[in-house]
Order: structure tokens, then C-alpha cells, then sequence
């Protein structure tokens, strides 16, 4: 069986850092109120002229030199994100180029905070049937470039970023043991579109406009259903919850993490948690989270994963990966 084996990972966030207590000088907010509602302390804001595929291809350079690879070593590129440079051609081919990749396929996936494993499971996929060998995952975000900085309840919520992995198809035994990723679960929703979208886009408005969301809403769907996918990804694959060695979800909110969490019976210290360091940054939080615990020593070789994230759409997944 081929298996999709990640070789190397990497991750960038923006210089500048702007934190509760900036905020407070703006707004009518406060540390505290934010830290208590969502566990954030600060967030990374791009500079004027930083695009999203600025971010990604640090990322992806990172992610490169860490797998031992060059550019030119890959046939994939699936860039997860909701804040693409332009409306098209795919902000993926603006990284593709500027890696120096000439060959191959390099396009965009849209599941909003899900987009990671979206984009996991599209090149796990391609990779399981032949159409590619080496693939490049990155999510990447500018989510301040489309927040209501007036809406104090958004607003606090996000952060820019981007992460990044590289997968490569090896050979496996087709037992739980195998390395990569073991297992996908995707769903959709369209009828929850009102609670967490964007009010604008080329076709309606010709604008890019803000995001929207009813906060309450997206909280009670997410426990509900991260839950649920998470048991479904696990069943997929012939594990139980007591098996993870790490849940490695979307960076939203402390509460929602924590929710999921104890809802799947987990211990707080097996779970990966940099939402008070980066906010929410959407498709990048996942990546994001998995670099920082790869970096730090958390994260070991053969541990099991499991990366889930829910976002708008209502669109949500999970991915069971062995490291």
C-alpha cells in the first residue's frame, strides 16, 4: 500500500506582533476580556505588501530544508486559504514559481479553517493513485486584510501565518504501524453558511468585504462535530481515542479546544495549543500548532496524530496521521 509519509514540516509567522494590550488602545476591549472568552494573548499582523504567498513560501522553504528536499524534487503543490492574492490564478502557482518548481501541478483548496485538511487529504489522495510522488501541503493566511476592526468580537479572534508539510509516497505494509497519513474524513454543510462567512466576493459585490460570524453558533457546531469526525476518522483507521499520542486541532478559541478535548477524554497535556501565541489564523493554525510541537521536541517520530479543524462552509475534517 502507499502510504503518504510526511518528511519535514515548517512554519512562518509575520515580524510584527500585536498583542491584547494594542488592541485595548483602539478599541473598547481588554486583555482580560479576551484572554477569559477565547485564551488569546497576541497575534502576527503581515506588513504593508506581505501577501499570503510571501508567507507561504517561507513556510515551504522551511518545510523543504527540513524533509532534505529541493524544489525541483517536487510534482504537488495544494495551498489551503481564503485569502489569496489575487481572485485568480491560484496563489499556489505564485509559490511555485518563486520555489523555482517547473514542473507538476500547483493549485488552491477553499474550507476556510478546515483548509488544511482539505489540502492533506486532496494530496494524500493524488498520491495514493499514482498522479503524484512528492507533495507540498501549505496553509497560509492574511486574515487581517479582511477583519472588521471595528467589530471588537472578530476582530480579537485572528492572526496571519503560514505552515507548511511535505509528503512523499512510500511503501507501506498496510497495517496500523505504518508511517503517513492513515486515514481522511471531510464534510460540509451549506445550510450553517450564515454563522461564519464573508460578505463580499467577485461574483456579489466585486469587493472583498469582512468576515461575519455568530460566534455562539460556530462554538456549539464545532464541539458537536469535531467530535464526531474525530471518531470517525479514528473508526476509519482501527483506533480509539487512547491511541492518540497528540491531537493537533485548529487554533479558534482555548474554550472550543478544551471542549473537544474533554469531550474525547483526553488529557490537556496530549493536546498541541499556540491559539494564545497566533490567534486564529485559519488555514495556517493546524500547520502552524504541528511545527511548533515537531520543533520543540513534542512531537516524535511514530507518534500518532490526529489534525482536525472546522471553519466556514460550516466545512470540517479530520486526518490521522503517523508521524
Amino acid at each position: 500500500m502507499i502510504r503518504s509519509v510526511v518528511q519535514g514540516c515548517g512554519s512562518y509567522l509575520p515580524e510584527r506582533v500585536v498583542t491584547n494590550a494594542d488592541l485595548a488602545k483602539t478599541m473598547d476591549t481588554s486583555d482580560e476580556w479576551i484572554q477569559q472568552r477565547t485564551g488569546i494573548r497576541q497575534r502576527h499582523i503581515a506588513a504593508d505588501g506581505e501577501l499570503t504567498s510571501h508567507l507561504a513560501l517561507k513556510a515551504s522553504e522551511r518545510a523543504l530544508a527540513h524533509a532534505g528536499l529541493k524544489a525541483s524534487d517536487l510534482d504537488l503543490i495544494v495551498l489551503a486559504t481564503a485569502t489569496p492574492d489575487e481572485t485568480f490564478p491560484a496563489t499556489a502557482t505564485r509559490v511555485q514559481a518563486a520555489l523555482g518548481m517547473t514542473g507538476g501541478a500547483a493549485f488552491d483548496v477553499q474550507a476556510v479553517c478546515a483548509g488544511f485538511v482539505y489540502g492533506l487529504s486532496v494530496a494524500d489522495s493524488l498520491i495514493k493513485t499514482g498522479l503524484a510522488s512528492t507533495a507540498l501541503v501549505i496553509g497560509a493566511e492574511t486574515f487581517s486584510r479582511i477583519l472588521d476592526w471595528n467589530d471588537r468580537g472578530t476582530c480579537v479572534l485572528f492572526g496571519d501565518g503560514a505552515g507548511a508539510v511535505v509528503l512523499r509516497a512510500e511503501e507501506g505494509k498496510g497495517t496500523t504501524a505504518d508511517r503517513g497519513v492513515l486515514a481522511n474524513a471531510l464534510h460540509s454543510d451549506g445550510r450553517q453558511h450564515d454563522i461564519l462567512y464573508v460578505d463580499g466576493g467577485p461574483s456579489s459585490t466585486q469587493t472583498t468585504g469582512f468576515l461575519r460570524m455568530e460566534g455562539k453558533e460556530v462554538f456549539k457546531h464545532a464541539v458537536v462535530n469535531m467530535a464526531a469526525v474525530v471518531g470517525e476518522v479514528l473508526a476509519k483507521a482501527g483506533f480509539e481515542t487512547k491511541d492518540i499520542d497528540w491531537l493537533v486541532p485548529h487554533q479558534a478559541n482555548k474554550r472550543i479546544i478544551d471542549s473537544t478535548g474533554r469531550k474525547l477524554g483526553l488529557p490537556p497535556e496530549r493536546v498541541v495549543v499556540t491559539v494564545d501565541r497566533h490567534a486564529n489564523t485559519s488555514a495556517a493554525s493546524i500547520p502552524l500548532a504541528l511545527d511548533a510541537a515537531v520543533k520543540d521536541g513534542r512531537i516524535k517520530k511514530n507518534d500518532l496524530l490526529l489534525l482536525e479543524g472546522i471553519g466556514g462552509g460550516l466545512a470540517w475534517g479530520a486526518s490521522l496521521v503517523r508521524w
